[in-house]
């Protein structure tokens, strides 16, 4: 602060101290990544303000991962509700399969370059995986995860408002139906597998999509490798588009909790009903697979920085 900073009362004033006090209960470090141009200034006895300041990097994992799920949930709802829509260029509806593969890597791209003051993570499994292995602090783990599925959850809600006459007009006003209903349009949302998988196929499947996108991303981070550098959100973006076009089929590559289980609680509470839970035998739960960190253990570490306690 210089001289010639106004000085504010006892009852608007904020300190450093508070700050770092706060910032420090939630697990984060007790002083957030902002400019050092942009650390005073008088908006900033705002409550939002300041609630922006205690929860920078928080707020980058939400609207991250808020931009993933739109731009993925999006996707997925333009093609399934304009299937063989004769009106739509070329006569076949408004894109294929392969424009969820766009959509979804397009959204984790994008979301990566929105969540850069946090680390970019938007998914519980990295955000693990990170603290596990490559020295991210445990303490961060609670908000980072909530933020993420705080940030699905909503992203998931836009999409649904937006697309609500288009889910009425394909369904049937108020008829919410989940796969393997030929009308379905849970799948806008979250991940079914297909009617005819047996439970440990499904599993397979996603541990096979999830270990290889944690062993990929790893490699892109490290430098003693090629490394992708400032190129690591486009290299992102053609690994979750090669996952799609490989492993799409049979689960719908979940990959990530924060985008399926936010998102499939959405469905539910919007009127999908039990089924969204029930579906496949209980498949959501293959959500929840750890499996993508087992291979951490075998990238190199001799290049990754260990952080202190609060970084």
């Amino acid at each position: 602060m210089d001289d010639t900073t106004k000085p504010r009362s006892s009852k608007d004033d904020f300190s450093p101290p508070q700050l770092r006090t706060a910032r420090t209960l939630l697990g984060l470090h007790p002083h957030p990544p902002i400019d050092d141009e942009h650390k005073e200034h008088d908006h900033q006895r705002l409550l939002w303000s300041r609630t922006r300041l205690i929860l920078r990097e928080p707020f980058a994992e939400f609207w991250g991962t808020f931009i993933m799920v739109i731009f993925g949930n999006g996707s997925v709802a333009q093609v399934l509700l304009s299937e063989s829509q004769a009106s739509a260029p070329g006569g076949n509806g408004y894109g294929a399969y392969q424009s969820i593969s766009w959509g979804w890597g397009l959204g984790v791209m994008l979301g990566v370059y929105v969540a850069g003051d946090s680390g970019g993570y938007l998914n519980p499994a990295i955000t693990f995986t990170n603290c596990l292995f490559r020295g991210l602090p445990w303490r961060r783990f609670p908000i980072y995860f909530l933020a993420q599925f705080l940030g699905g959850f909503a992203g998931a809600g836009v999409v649904y408002i937006n697309y609500i006459a288009a889910i009425n007009n394909f369904e049937g006003d108020g008829i919410r139906t989940v796969p393997p209903s030929k009308t379905a349009t849970a799948g806008i949302f979250c991940t079914y597998p297909q009617a005819f998988l047996p439970r440990a196929n499904m599993f397979f499947s996603e541990f096979i999509a999830s270990t290889v996108l944690m062993f990929v991303i790893l490699a892109l981070k490290d430098d003693s490798n090629i490394g992708a550098g400032s190129l690591f959100p486009l290299g992102l973006f053609f690994l979750i588009f090669g996952l799609g076009a490989c492993f799409g089929y049979e689960t719908g590559y979940a990959l990530n909790l924060a985008r399926d289980f936010g998102p499939r609680l959405m469905s539910y509470a919007v009127g999908y009903g039990h089924e969204v839970w029930s579906a496949g035998g209980y498949y959501f739960w293959v959500c929840f697979d750890p499996s993508g960190f087992c291979f951490e253990r075998y990238m190199p570490l001799a290049n990754t920085r260990k952080t202190d306690p609060f970084s």
